[in-house]
């Protein structure tokens, strides 16, 4: 929301009335005629953008005022051009005086004044047309008009190329790749006569005009990169690192093989590029696409490249700058902005090497040599991780092709890169965007992926809302039928990986003992060696070691202060979210065998959690939605896994401590234990479950609840009585049993308050449904229909049954209605 003060201005802004605006166009005017400019000339231009912009409609000025501020687009003063761009933009150009560049002027084109025309622009002739004048400028030599700039070209034609890419035609893209060799690859390898800024990224340099010189300060010796250096720098050596920034999108988006070439044309492309593979010898005759540049006598390509068109002739010259920043990567570096400019060209240079891979295979084979080099030299060091990202992309892309052997990469990425670096959230960011780019890929050829989830899992551990929303799209790919049941432990335990994360890095830096301080009991933990088997198992880098610990328990007491640590309160925040798509997605890759294992796991997990109360709870009602859910695809788990199901039910504690689970698992085997739901369910098994059940449910209604806890729900109780009914309503013999138990309790209410509810309301609701049930189990055959009521009858269908008079009805109903 905006301050008083300023919505005060704005309200101001758009009540102005319209003499009292055209008096201050006129002494804006006046203010604009004079050769120098005042502070009050850039307070009237500030207060005319506010004017403009703080309301919805568009206004037109004064033709003389709009002249004068087009005429600021090409002030000296940058403050000056982006005051008038920003006017200019909130306002209609003037009928007939579109804003139209000239080739005298077009080279005199800034990055404020294009913003003007892109945003003026009404249509994609309108594009085309400063499209054609951009690269007519850029083809025209300085002798030719007066001396002007191109520096500003290549950052247009860009924009354009980001927003409108159709707008270039096929002579456009031709002409703008020969302009893109000739400032890659025969930009001039002195160094410029004038002052300098000293490089262009770092600081004033005392080395001589000639010639251009490496990071390390050697002269150089071949062509011109961004990576050389000197104290002064010529327009096309600018052009130089200009072509490189926008290189990639270039090629992104134009150059991709043609559906239309014939077999023909491919072959010759193809047998020029290995002529090309096995060339290493040079020659001087290879000479820029523009006379006039110069060429660097020390390394020019072979002659052959002259054969190949355009675009394949621009794919050759980027190989070769690429291969030339890769070989300058190594040079020590005197200043450290130079090593990181050093690491971000090398990003850089593999993307677009693997973009051209793409493009034309058959480089691939030229570029791996290179490529594995320089992979050997950096992977033994993890400050060079954000640059073996784009590496492993090579790798994914081009390994198979060239049959070489990425296990090494893949190590590097799925193993040393989140255990290391989970605390690096740039690196977090990158790896996990990598995964989610080339997902299908790595399920399909990179097997340590799936099994490295105990790795990649700690970046979530580390920093939970910054990535959830990646883990939210890569979990799916993570659950399989090998992987399932150690992914859902892992996940229940990764409030105490959080916690233990926190732990390692804090063992690092802090002592052993601090003198007069109180340390961590945790962190005395992680550091004895009676329990750092506990601590590794929860910092393992790869599945398959065994889906959990069996000192759980002790594992939670040992970090039981670390409940209200914040990362690891946002972590438990996190799991339930990733508990439901876990479970979203085992149903479709599980088979019985596997469902029934996992409702073990939830079974057992509900009573070995962290103990954080809210994070309890919210695991117990994902583990209820899903189990109804399990029970209700397959209803034979309910007797697959009886026993379990019966001893958690037939346990009075968990009443208490697990009511939302302990109601779902009764509703499961009150409702799916019957004959037809599986033919293996016999009168015995029902006898037994409801001797079970019926024992709790007598404890609990009988007796006060223990000391520390509250009343059971009235939920618990009617669920109870429910399922109870549904059983005895299956064996007759217990119908006897069931009533009794009703009948007391309406006599026990009756009574006035009792002990087990404190609730009057809820003590009316339990004993409401429990003469319901008691008047139902009156008549047997009736209980067990509406109890238990057949699959026609739950899921009708009448309405499509042409052996029922229900379809005719609804004709005739629907032919009155739409009659009337």
């Amino acid at each position: 929301m905006y301050s008083h003060g300023s919505e005060s201005l704005i309200k101001q802004a758009r009540e102005i009335q319209e003499p009292e605006l055209q008096k201050f166009y006129n002494r804006l005017v006046k203010l604009l005629q004079g050769k120098e400019f005042s502070h009050e000339t850039v307070d009237s231009l500030q207060r005319l953008h506010l004017i403009l912009s703080a309301t919805k409609y568009t206004r037109t000025l004064p033709s003389e005022l709009q002249k004068r501020l087009s005429s600021l687009l090409s002030s000296p003063s940058e403050q000056l051009q982006v005051l008038s761009s920003a006017v200019l933009r909130e306002t209609l150009p003037l009928s007939g005086q579109e804003r139209n560049y000239n080739q005298d002027n077009i080279s005199q084109l800034n990055s404020h004044a294009a913003a003007l025309l892109l945003s003026q622009a009404g249509s994609r002739a309108d594009l085309s047309s400063l499209c054609a004048q951009l690269l007519r400028s850029l083809e025209s030599r300085p002798s030719e008009g007066p001396s002007h700039s191109l520096t500003h070209m290549l950052p247009i034609l860009n924009t354009i190329l980001t927003h409108s890419p159709e707008c270039l035609t096929e002579d456009h893209m031709t002409l703008l790749s020969k302009k893109l060799v000739d400032w890659l690859r025969y930009a001039s390898i002195t160094q410029g006569g004038g002052a300098s800024s000293g490089g262009f990224f770092t600081g004033p340099r005392s080395r001589q005009p000639v010639p251009i010189a490496e990071l390390d300060g050697t002269v150089s010796g071949d062509f011109f990169t961004v990576l050389c250096v000197g104290q002064g720098f010529t327009e096309d050596q600018w052009m130089n690192v200009f072509s490189f920034s926008m290189l990639r999108h270039w090629l992104l988006t134009y150059h991709s093989v043609s559906n239309g070439n014939t077999a023909a044309d491919t072959a010759n492309r193809l047998q020029l590029s290995l002529s090309l593979s096995h060339s290493h010898s040079f020659s001087n005759d290879d000479r820029s696409e523009v006379d006039g540049s110069v060429v660097s006598m020390v390394s020019a390509t072979s002659s052959t490249s002259r054969l190949l068109p355009p675009k394949e002739r621009l794919r050759e010259k980027a190989f070769q700058y690429c291969q030339r920043l890769i070989e300058q990567s190594d040079r020590k570096a005197h200043k450290r902005t130079d090593t990181e400019l050093q690491r971000a060209c090398l990003v850089e240079a593999v993307c677009i090497l693997d973009c051209l891979c793409i493009e034309d295979t058959s480089l691939v084979f030229r570029a791996f040599p290179c490529i594995k080099a320089l992979f050997g030299r950096l992977s033994s060091d993890l400050s060079f991780a954000r640059v073996l990202l784009p590496l492993a992309q090579f790798y994914l892309n081009h390994g198979e092709i060239a049959a070489v052997d990425c296990e090494c990469v893949w190590n590097l990425v799925f193993g040393r890169f989140p255990a290391d670096l989970f605390n690096d959230p740039f690196l977090a960011h990158e790896l996990l965007r990598f995964l989610r780019v080339n997902l299908e890929s790595l399920q399909l050829r990179v097997p340590q992926y799936t099994r490295s989830f105990p790795n990649l899992l700690k970046l979530l551990a580390w920093d939970s809302p910054a990535v959830v929303d990646d883990f939210v799209d890569l979990l799916p790919s993570l659950v399989t039928a090998g992987t399932a049941v150690e992914l859902l432990h892992t996940l229940l335990d990764l409030p105490c990986l959080s916690a233990t994360l926190i732990l390692q890095l804090r063992s690092a830096s802090l002592p052993i003992c601090e003198p007069g301080g109180r340390s961590l009991l945790s962190l005395d933990a992680f550091r004895n060696p009676s329990y750092r088997g506990l601590f590794l198992f929860l910092l393992r880098g790869e599945a398959g070691s065994g889906d959990t610990i069996d000192r759980l328990s002790t594992l939670h007491e040992l970090l039981a202060e670390a409940a209200d640590w914040p990362r690891v309160i946002q972590c438990t925040q996190t799991v339930p979210v990733l508990l439901h798509i876990f479970f979203n997605k085992v149903i479709t890759v599980a088979d019985e065998k596997l469902l029934a294992h996992l409702i073990l796991v939830q079974l057992e997990r509900s009573s070995l959690l962290l103990n954080i109360p809210n994070y309890i709870k919210e695991i117990h009602r994902v583990f209820s939605c899903h189990l109804l859910r399990l029970c209700k695809l397959h209803p034979s788990l309910v007797v697959d896994q009886s026993h379990e199901l019966l001893e958690f039910a037939g346990t009075t504690a968990n009443v208490y401590s697990k009511e939302e689970i302990y109601t779902h698992v009764v509703w499961v085997l009150g409702e799916y234990l019957s004959v037809s739901c599986d033919s293996r369910c016999s009168v015995r098994l029902i006898t037994s479950c409801f001797e079970a059940m019926e024992a709790v449910l007598f404890e609990i209604t009988s007796s006060a609840p223990p000391p520390g806890t509250s009343s059971p729900a009235p939920r618990v109780i009617t669920t109870l009585m429910s399922a109870l009914a549904k059983l005895a309503s299956r064996s007759h013999d217990l119908i006897p049993r069931v009533s009794m138990f009703l009948s007391k309790l309406r006599k026990v209410s009756r009574g006035g308050s009792v002990v087990w509810c404190s609730d009057e309301e809820d003590l009316v609701a339990i004993v409401t449904r429990g003469e319901e049930l008691w008047s139902l189990l009156k008549a047997p055959g009736v209980a067990q229909s509406v109890l238990t009521p057949p699959p026609h009858v739950t899921t009708p269908q009448w309405h499509r049954d042409t052996n029922v008079a229900m379809p005719l009805r609804l004709r005739a109903l629907t032919s009155l209605t739409h009659s009337q």
